[in-house]
């Protein structure tokens, strides 16, 4: 009859197991043409604006891609040329103020509109859309023709109003889904405890919507920056922005030259990155590009 023995131990520790390998997934075909679209639509990007870039800081070309000197005269003439400083000016203005006034009005807009139900909701929700997709030159002379009627034209108010009514609607149709990701659960337990409307809404639903706020304040910035038509109907000399007075200089003929236009070119660039990174600053990026708010049931 045999007799089982027990293994010995022999004081070695028994070596480990090999970490399994986890399958790396193949790239979908979708993956790699979003990926190449991506990357081809950023190069052609950053090509643009370097080309910009290096027709400012040119001093000589020699018909190759690149000058044979460089140079900061033109960013100097241009910032010396008559009307730069102005146009800066004016574009600062018109910006801070169309998107403050864009914000203090469309945010309780957007929130009535996503809290209430009312007849013809959806056809003010249809109404918000036609200023924020029609081409701004269907309405342009109209809203130039009713600024001069008034005695407005040519005034700093008649272009923050002009460029106030396709950002409005951009504000309002921006806010009602982040509010929307808001549960009244929220709302209701603030009105518990003692909240007012006006302080539910400054210290409640104001951090809550404040990705949204972020969204809503850029796209409006990037709007009004590059309004052309809009402006240029109902500016003057003295109340020109930025794009209205680069527009001015190419139309020329006998205009400054082009490096010249580049430089002038390259400061409105400037303007625009500088007003995208003090609006990102105030809250996350990620957040606002998602469209999720902190507060979301």
């Amino acid at each position: 009859m045999s007799t089982f023995t027990a293994p010995q131990a022999t004081g070695r520790p028994e070596p480990a197991a090999p970490p399994e390998r986890t399958a790396r997934p193949r790239p979908t075909v979708t993956a790699v043409a979003s990926w190449l679209v991506a990357g081809l639509f950023t190069a052609v990007l950053l090509a643009v604006l370097g080309s910009v870039l290096v027709a400012a800081l040119g001093s000589a070309w020699g018909g190759t891609w690149l000058p044979s000197g460089w140079t900061l005269h033109w960013f100097r003439q241009a910032w010396n040329t008559p009307g730069l400083a102005d146009s800066l000016s004016v574009t600062f203005q018109v910006a801070v103020a169309d998107v403050l006034l864009a914000l203090a009005i469309g945010v309780p807009a957007g929130y009535i509109l996503a809290r209430k139900s009312f007849p013809g909701r959806s056809a003010v929700m249809l109404f918000l859309l036609f200023p924020a997709i029609l081409p701004p030159l269907t309405y342009a002379v109209q809203l130039a023709a009713l600024m001069y009627r008034i005695g407005l034209g040519g005034t700093l108010t008649a272009v923050v109003l002009v460029n106030l009514v396709p950002i409005l609607p951009l504000v309002i149709l921006v806010t009602v889904p982040f509010v929307e990701q808001i549960s009244p659960d929220v709302e209701n337990a603030a009105r518990v405890f003692g909240a007012d409307n006006l302080r539910l809404f400054l210290r409640v639903l104001v951090p809550l919507l404040m990705p949204g706020i972020v969204a809503a304040g850029v796209l409006s910035l990037v709007r009004v920056l590059g309004s052309f038509e809009l402006t240029f109907f109902v500016s003057s000399a003295k109340t020109q922005t930025l794009v209205v007075t680069i527009f001015g200089a190419m139309a020329d003929p006998g205009g400054p030259p082009a490096a010249l236009t580049a430089a002038m070119t390259v400061f409105y660039m400037a303007i625009a990155l500088i007003g995208l990174a003090v609006s990102l600053r105030f809250s996350n990026p990620a957040q606002a590009l998602s469209g999720r708010a902190h507060g979301a049931a």
